[in-house]
């Protein structure tokens, strides 16, 4: 059986009150027990009802163009050195210890 849009609307209304059932019943002057069975069959329609299938949305997917970063390594006397982000530190290691 279907749950009238009048439950539907005390039950949204009291799950966003923060009241509790019975809190929210007296206040509204429902009973109780009506207003738990209505909120039974209202669980027990959203989870046989089926869900609406998740809506999937388009998107474009560019590659980024990284900036070219380089390195660039200042010697004591006076020596610049330009190289490429890529460089293995190990090669730049042995380099500098050559430079001296």
């Amino acid at each position: 059986m279907a749950l009238s849009a009048h439950w539907k609307t005390h039950i949204d209304t009291w799950q966003s009150s923060g009241l509790s059932q019975a809190a929210y019943c007296r206040q509204h002057q429902l009973t109780y027990s009506t207003f738990s069975a209505r909120l039974c069959e209202f669980r027990a329609q959203a989870k046989t009802s089926p869900s609406a299938p998740p809506q999937l949305l388009p998107i474009h997917v560019q590659p980024q163009s990284l900036p070219e970063v380089s390195l660039v390594l200042h010697h004591a006397r006076g020596h610049r050195l330009e190289l490429p982000a890529g460089v293995s530190a190990s090669w730049l290691a042995e380099f500098w210890r050559c430079l001296g």
